[in-house]
């Protein structure tokens, strides 16, 4: 027997895939996609330089950052930022809001929102495999902020260390033609996370 709660669910992604497709059908997600989308997950849509990137994010693997990225995609915080951190076979980073000026590019990668997620949701269960999203930081993850990156193969040694908290759903191949300087023009929530 379904929920009344799945129904409502499936009916606010249906309504947001019909409303997206009318703005621009390259945004909207794909029924497999939506087939994904969880009452406690949702997408992201990263368009950059390069082409577009579908991320899925998990609320229950992190709920208070899940919940910071989702309200700082909301203000608009991810749009005309810059890759900053690219490293072949290991990894893509991005959201220091300094990127967006060329002229403290030597204090790129130390930036973000200002408010830390305050706990560290750090779990061995969800690993760095290809596509891995997860939420960077310095020295502490409870100082996890704005900064995300992906993993472009295994990494097995961040597991017990950084916060896994999605995974590269389709645009992988975007994913490894980005390069630093790489701008994202928009990053948007398709179906949200209750």
């Amino acid at each position: 027997m379904v929920s009344w709660k799945r129904c409502a669910v499936g009916l606010l992604l249906l309504t947001l895939a019909v409303s997206c497709s009318r703005r621009s059908p390259l945004l909207a997600p794909t029924p497999s996609d939506l087939a994904r989308v969880g009452p406690d997950s949702f997408l992201v849509e990263l368009e950059t330089s390069r082409g577009n990137v579908r991320l899925m994010a998990h609320r229950a693997w992190s709920p208070l950052g899940v919940d910071r990225i989702h309200f700082l995609i909301s203000q608009r915080y991810y749009d005309g930022a810059r890759f900053f951190r690219v490293v072949p076979g290991f990894v893509v980073q991005w959201g220091d809001p300094q990127t967006r000026d060329m002229t403290k590019r030597d204090r790129w990668g130390t930036g973000g929102s200002g408010k830390a997620i305050g706990v560290s949701e750090v779990s061995p269960k969800r690993t760095h495999q290809i596509g891995a999203v997860a939420a960077a930081y310095a020295g502490d993850p409870r100082m996890a902020d704005s900064q995300i990156y992906v993993v472009l193969s295994p990494q097995p040694q961040l597991n017990k260390g950084y916060t896994v908290f999605g995974q590269v759903i389709s645009g992988m191949a975007v994913v490894n033609q980005l390069r630093i300087n790489d701008v994202i023009k928009r990053a948007t929530v398709k179906g949200a996370a209750k």
